[in-house]
């Protein structure tokens, strides 16, 4: 090539990068404290219209730019893409176009989101965000247990987070039998002593994570186990893993250990061998985007996932499957404080985006912050703050009572958007739903406040939680550690259903590890075994035998065949509506294990024994039978929909019938018990008449028609009065209904008389009518959708009728469904 071609060469490439370079501009950012007009550290999210990431560079010599990007490899619409930006102006070289510019600090501000236009001009921007809430001020102190970054990068995160304590997993082994420092994930440059970032963020960077995959050079998954805050270096490899917990709490007192997430095989052997681990109540699979770890390592029972228990499920099922454990293993007398990591750094997820918050009346000081989370003064969150007393005492407080007192419990509750509900839980069980009243803040924020008394009628625990929906369908949530109570000295005793679960675990477990697993290894699970056999179940005879419906002969095995074939019933179910003894129960379930139910829609008798609510329990006491029929959808996987018909009605009289025990009704005022009853089933149809003492009679009726459950309710008047004001309610309750139970508001369609709710996960539709219609509405608590009818007026003698019906679609255009329904 001669000088002449090359100098034309250097002008074309000179010309095209100049070109390039003239099309870039540049957006120059501030972010401010809204109130203080101060700098704040913050995370930004920069996108094009087309969805690509742009992160930003700090414009200071003394500041910082973290990029984190990260994309699941199970589900590729779980992405993090993001800068962690400190205190300074920052800026992004990006293509004129338009973007999307979302900025956020922690938890405690409100987010930024707008969009960009970017011309032939650079941008220059000032965001001022705002603070709507100050757990500092009220001495709560955050910290995230499960990070896997390094400690200059976390010198920058956990200010632009906003979190006061990082525990990065510096050391991390994933094959048995080899020591930490020779881990094949482990992080060097690890300093000693705390790393103080200011004087309320600091990193404790000595910590270590043991997760197994690779037992004996094979593939074989056991599970994790953290130790934090550690001082020395760990010498021994697992499994076993005895050795280690004793180790560590022989040389560093003060270490903690934490369970992580609980699915895991092995997992349930490590509450024997470490019983006051931190337990993760949100761990790192929940995330900001889109959840991905749908199938999990260990199935969930029952009643951890209604109806019949799962290996899979979404966001919420995951979450629910969580805290089921954390309950059972509660329920057990293991006083497990919570913690809460996110295992930034290897997932798609903010540092902190879960979080645990430490009570702390004298200030932040790192020591005493981990003295906090091993006595669970806390909460943990993904969204809300939650600040909580019962008798003015942190949870983690331990109450001892001769005999059963009232336990005064004050709930302060913050969000930055509305709740949907709380519960406070007695024992893992949803005892009180508590409402939000949503009172906006001076700040923009929602408060609901609670006063009430807790009444545990046994030793064991209590806890506060609350549920925040997003207008991206998932669930966030905040829950407080728990309070202890101990009464007249009695021990802890879990449900036998309870026992029954981790008996099994460990029992599936050993046979999968045996001959892989060391044989050391294999006596720990032979202990935890032992442990669980062990354990004294809750005697709730009394309870069984004044709800059980005994039947003998012919009418006992077709209650049998209906609770176990159809509607997988396990053992102590088949007792609570029976009556039977657990070694009855357990035979009935062998005698039918080579049955198999019937598939497509159908109508069938709802046998009790199983609540047929999730939540909102306070408002179902004692569900009575003979109201209910289970609809199973033409789905093979569907479950069933449990139809109250009806729940209750309401006359000028009062409230004249209500099918379980919430409220007085006219009779119960009266001291009169109403006789229990059962449908009379003929054919495709189902049919109760039920005889109040005032001579009103309530006919129900649910047949079978192609597909559709067509449902009647008459009214006949025996009083000598006219009846009026004869609201009804039928109550569609969604528990059983696989993708419709997870209580959160699900996508639905209220067109009266019609509703109609949509899975969470697919295009199946339930939708029910009544007329002539009162009000259509849904509650997710329970969960549950209504189409309540009105009665006519009903002179003396006079009889009134009401009808309904229950239909199942898949598909995506429900308006065309419910117009060929009025059709």
């Amino acid at each position: 090539m001669n000088r002449a071609m090359v100098a034309i060469v250097f002008t074309v490439l000179f010309a095209a990068t100049d070109r390039c370079i003239a099309e870039q501009r540049t957006i120059r950012l501030g972010v401010v404290d809204a109130d203080t007009g101060e700098p704040v550290a913050a995370r930004l999210y920069l996108k094009s219209a087309a969805g690509k990431p742009f992160y930003f560079q700090s414009d200071d010599a003394s500041g910082s730019a973290v990029r984190y990007e990260k994309q699941n490899w199970i589900n590729k619409h779980s992405v993090e893409y993001h800068t962690t930006v400190s205190a300074h102006r920052c800026s992004a070289a990006v293509p004129e176009g338009e973007y999307q510019l979302t900025v956020e600090r922690g938890k405690t501000y409100f987010p930024h989101t707008q969009t960009l236009t970017v011309g032939a001009d650079n941008l220059d921007l000032t965001v001022r965000l705002k603070r709507w809430a100050d757990p500092q001020a009220r001495g709560w102190y955050s910290g995230d247990t499960h990070l896997h970054r390094t400690i200059q990068e976390l010198k920058n995160v956990v200010v632009a987070e906003d979190l006061n304590v990082a525990l990065p997993l510096t050391n991390w082994v994933t094959i048995a039998d080899r020591a930490p420092g020779a881990g094949d994930k482990n992080l060097t440059d690890i300093p000693e002593g705390l790393v103080k970032v200011d004087a309320t963020h600091v990193i404790w960077p000595r910590n270590t994570e043991y997760e197994i995959f690779t037992v004996g050079g094979q593939r074989h998954t056991l599970g994790a186990l953290f130790v934090l805050g550690h001082r020395n270096a760990l010498e021994l490899g697992v499994p076993p893993w005895r050795p280690v917990v004793q180790s560590v709490r022989s040389t560093d007192p003060d270490a903690l250990f934490d369970m992580d997430k609980l699915d895991w095989p092995f997992a349930m052997v490590l509450p024997t061998i470490a019983p006051d681990a931190l337990y993760e109540l949100s761990n790192n699979h929940v995330w900001r985007t889109e959840f991905a770890f749908r199938t999990w390592n260990t199935p969930a029972p029952a009643y951890m996932q209604p109806p019949y228990g799962a290996s899979q499920g979404g966001h919420r099922q995951w979450i629910d499957y969580t805290l089921g454990m954390y309950y059972t293993l509660l329920n057990c007398g293991f006083r497990m404080p919570p913690s809460a990591g996110t295992a930034n750094g290897v997932h798609p997820v903010p540092a902190g985006f879960g979080r645990v918050y430490i009570h702390q009346k004298d200030g932040f000081e790192f020591r005493d912050w981990m003295r906090g989370l091993r006595e669970g003064r806390s909460f943990v969150t993904t969204g809300p703050m939650l600040y909580a007393t019962a008798d003015e005492q942190d949870p983690g407080h331990v109450f001892r009572q001769s005999a059963t007192e009232a336990i005064p419990l004050a709930v302060d509750v913050l969000s930055e958007t509305r709740l949907s509900y709380g519960e406070l839980l007695i024992n893992g069980r949803p005892e009180v739903l508590l409402r939000p009243q949503n009172q906006r803040t001076a700040e923009g924020a929602f408060r609901s406040a609670f006063s009430l008394d807790v009444l545990p009628e046994r030793s064991g625990w209590f806890a506060v939680r609350f549920w925040q929906p997003r207008d991206d369908g998932q669930s966030r949530f905040v829950h407080s550690a728990p309070w202890y109570v101990e009464i007249g000295g009695e021990p802890v005793r879990p449900l036998a259903r309870e026992k029954r679960y981790l008996v099994s675990r460990l029992e599936n477990e050993m046979r999968r590890s045996r001959g892989i697993v060391p044989e050391a290894a294999m006596q720990e699970y032979e202990r935890a075994l032992a442990y669980y056999q062990s354990l004294d179940v809750y005697d709730d005879s009394a309870e069984v035998a004044s709800a059980a419906r005994p039947s003998e002969g012919e009418s006992l095995e077709r209650w049998l065949d209906n609770m176990i074939i159809d509607h997988r019933f396990d053992v102590d179910e088949v007792r609570q509506a029976t009556g039977l003894s657990s070694e009855e129960a357990a035979e009935a379930i062998e005698q039918r294990a080579d049955s198999v139910a019937s598939t497509g829609f159908r109508i069938l008798p709802y046998p009790g024994g199983r609540h047929p609510r999730i939540g909102f329990l306070d408002g179902a006491i004692r569900p009575q039978r003979e109201t209910k029929v289970s609809v199973f959808p033409p789905w093979d996987d569907g479950g069933y929909v449990v139809v109250d018909v009806p729940e209750a009605v309401f006359s000028n009289l009062g409230l004249t019938y209500l099918a379980h025990e919430h409220i007085p009704t006219i009779w119960t005022e009266q001291g009169i018990d109403l006789p229990r009853l059962e449908w009379s089933v003929d054919e495709d149809t189902l049919h109760v008449e039920r005889k109040l003492p005032g001579g009103i009679v309530i006919e129900s009726q649910v047949t079978e028609q192609s597909g559709t459950a067509a449902m009647q309710l008459k009214l006949t008047n025996g009083t000598k009065e006219k009846l009026t004001g004869l609201r009804v309610q039928v109550c569609v309750m969604l528990k059983g209904a696989i993708g419709f139970n997870a209580q959160k508001k699900l996508e639905s369609v209220t067109a009266p008389p019609f509703v109609a709710v949509r899975a969470a996960n697919s295009n199946r539709w339930i939708i029910t009518a009544w007329q002539p219609n009162h009000r259509v509405w849904t509650n997710p608590p329970v969960p549950c959708i209504h189409s309540d009818p009105v009665f006519p007026d009903c002179a003396p003698g006079q009889t009134v009728t009401v009808n309904g019906g229950l239909w199942f679609y898949e598909g995506d255009d429900i308006q065309s469904e419910l117009n060929r329904l009025v059709d």
